[in-house]
C-alpha cells in the first residue's frame, strides 16, 4: 500500500495539534484508519518528521541469476518436467530447496510459459469410447 501524502500526513498532524477532536474523530475526518493517526502522532512527537518511512525492498527472492540460469538450461534438458521435478532438480544442483510457487515466478522472470499436461480424465475417456459405439 503506498503511503499517505505530505499533505494529508500534514493535516492530520495540525488537526490535532489544534485540537480539533479525539484521534477517531481525526480518523474519521480524514478517512484513514485510527491506527494510522496514531503512528502518525506518536512518529511526530518522537522524531518531528511526518514523512514516511523509506521502503526496504521486503524479502529478496531466493533465486539469484545463477538459478535461474540453472534453472533456463533444466528447461532447455526436459521442457515436459514438472515445477516439483525443477525444484528437486534444481536442489541436487545447487542444495537450495525452493517450493513449487517459486520455480513458478522464476519462470515468469525468465518469461518461459509452461502447458499444463494432465492425463486424460475419466469423464473424457466415457465420451470417446460412447462416441465410437
Amino acid at each position: 500500500m503506498k503511503p499517505y501524502s505530505l499533505d494529508l500526513r500534514q493535516r492530520i498532524i495540525d488537526a490535532y495539534s489544534n485540537e480539533e477532536g479525539t484521534v477517531l474523530e481525526i480518523a474519521q475526518r480524514f478517512k484513514v484508519s485510527t491506527s494510522s493517526v496514531r503512528r502518525l502522532i506518536k512518529r511526530y512527537l518522537s522524531t518531528g518528521s511526518i514523512a514516511p518511512k523509506p521502503y526496504t525492498g521486503g524479502n529478496k527472492p531466493k533465486l539469484q541469476a545463477e538459478h535461474l540460469e540453472i534453472l533456463a538450461n533444466l528447461i532447455s534438458e526436459d521442457n515436459d518436467a514438472t515445477n516439483f521435478e525443477l525444484a528437486e532438480r534444481i536442489y541436487e544442483k545447487t542444495e537450495l530447496q525452493v517450493s513449487i510457487w517459486t520455480i513458478g515466478r522464476g519462470l515468469k522472470k525468465l518469461n518461459i510459459t509452461k502447458k499444463a499436461h494432465r492425463p486424460l480424465g475419466g469423464f473424457l475417456r466415457v465420451r470417446t469410447e460412447q462416441a465410437k459405439r
